[in-house]
Parts: C-alpha cells; sequence; structure tokens
C-alpha cells in the first residue's frame, strides 16, 4: 500500500514575515463598538431619508445595472455614504442644504485614499433634473469600469506567469 500524502502546515515561526491580519471593524481598524454604532446610525439614516434621496433610490431600485448595484446609506471604512456599489468601488454622496463640506471633503478624501472613487451630487439637482444626473451617474459608471478593466490588463502585464482561472474558463 503506498504511503498517502497529507497537507503539511507550516510552523507559526515560519510564518513571521507576513503581515498580521486586522481582526477589527471586519478588515478596517475601527472598533466593534464604533462600527455598530455606524451601522446603527445608516439604519436610521435609511428609516428618515431625504426627497433627494427617496427619488434617488427608486430609479436605482427599477434600474437593471446587472451586477453593478448601489446600497443605500452604507457603511464603508468609518464612513456612511448615500449610495454605494462595491463591485465598482465607487460612492455617491449626496450634498443638502447646510451640510458641513470641510466634513466631507476630509470623507472624500480617505475614501479615495482607498480606492473608493466618490461621486457628489446636489440634492437640487436630483429633484429638478433626475434624468441629467442618472447619465452623470452612468457616465461615472463607465469610466469606473474603464479603469478596474485597464488596472486589471497592467496587473495581468505586470505578472505575466500568474494563472487567471476565470479566464481560462471562460475561453
Amino acid at each position: 500500500m503506498s504511503e498517502r500524502k497529507t497537507l503539511q502546515l507550516r510552523a507559526p515561526s515560519d510564518t513571521a514575515d507576513t503581515p498580521a491580519l486586522k481582526k477589527k471593524g471586519r478588515g478596517w481598524e475601527i472598533s466593534e463598538s464604533r462600527l455598530d454604532a455606524l451601522h446603527e446610525r445608516a439604519r436610521e439614516m435609511r428609516r428618515h431619508s431625504s426627497d433627494a434621496h427617496k427619488a434617488l433610490a427608486d430609479r436605482f431600485a427599477k434600474a437593471d445595472l446587472g451586477r453593478y448595484t448601489f446600497k443605500r446609506h452604507a457603511v464603508v471604512g468609518s464612513a456612511i455614504v448615500d449610495f454605494n456599489c462595491h463591485n465598482l468601488g465607487m460612492a455617491i454622496a449626496i450634498d443638502e442644504e447646510g451640510q458641513d463640506d470641510a466634513l466631507a471633503k476630509r470623507r472624500d478624501k480617505s475614501l479615495e485614499a482607498v480606492g473608493i472613487r466618490v461621486m457628489r451630487l446636489k440634492a437640487s439637482d436630483i429633484l429638478t433634473d433626475i434624468d441629467a444626473v442618472l447619465a452623470r451617474i452612468t457616465a461615472g459608471m463607465r469610466l469606473r469600469i474603464a479603469d478596474k478593466k485597464e488596472a486589471a490588463r497592467a496587473h495581468r502585464e505586470a505578472n505575466p506567469r500568474q494563472t487567471y482561472n476565470r479566464r481560462e474558463v471562460r475561453r
């Protein structure tokens, strides 16, 4: 009878050079209590949305965007964005009257630092001409899709020896 091969695990001392996983905040460096408070605040925001937010959410619900769906009042890191498309790495923020612009710009900068593109829309534009706003969002989505494809192509060119199972299955 032949000897069976089994999976051999490395000793913990062998993995000393690998970075430690961040166990806080579902991958972000946020405490669980802060994250819970953010989710509760987002839930409250969904319950009491503005008219502009409701109008845009209604149009997103009716639209067939394929795999690109926008989640309302999503928690991304330590921020709550009005709409978030996880697959695209794109967030939409609605500027309401009386909003703190300095805080919004700081939040946008932190989201852009982790690769999430933020599109800012005025609430008045949504309420007056939603079709133009949707055309702008569609153009932003197309740009983001093109950016993602270009990044994937550049990655494949930089790593020619890496195998890509999804591409091989599609052929």
